[in-house]
């Protein structure tokens, strides 16, 4: 089962202020313990929202909209990848999360990846081996 880890945005973030190395020591330790244990996968953080951007479509037209973003909860500053045996797991591994980090006061979200089979009959011998094919060109890259 793979899991996203979602660290929430929160005022910080969205002012661009960085980790401080101690907080860097502990999460390069954190993902250390889970790359070591075999469960991560991906982990990256993020750029303010000012840097980025939302596009909309409505009528299938995209609309561009510049950041930054008003509704910081809603916002994520990063995120991990990991795949483990269970939901328990996973939860038993963001409960480790480094606690410094915004001085102990972090929101972190837990979601489930789909995977080939929740798509059930939809998902078509055809297009499951277009999408394996695809996986493994973008391994590639």
């Amino acid at each position: 089962m793979r899991f996203m880890i979602i660290r929430k945005a929160d005022q910080a973030t969205e002012a661009g202020v960085l980790p401080s190395g101690e907080l860097l020591a502990a999460m390069i330790k954190y993902n250390e313990e889970m790359i070591q244990a075999g469960v991560m996968q991906a982990g990256e953080g993020l750029q303010p929202s000012s840097k980025g951007a939302r596009i909309k479509f409505t009528g299938g037209k995209p609309t561009v909209t510049d950041g930054p973003f008003a509704e910081t909860k809603e916002l994520i500053a990063g995120f991990t990848m990991i795949q483990v045996k269970s939901r328990e797991e996973a939860i038993a591994w963001v409960k480790r999360w480094p606690a410094l980090d915004a001085d102990g006061g972090v929101e972190l979200e837990l979601r489930q990846v789909f995977e080939a089979e929740d798509f059930g009959d939809a998902l078509t011998p055809e297009l499951r081996e277009t999408e394996e094919r695809l996986r493994a060109a973008s391994a590639k890259l």
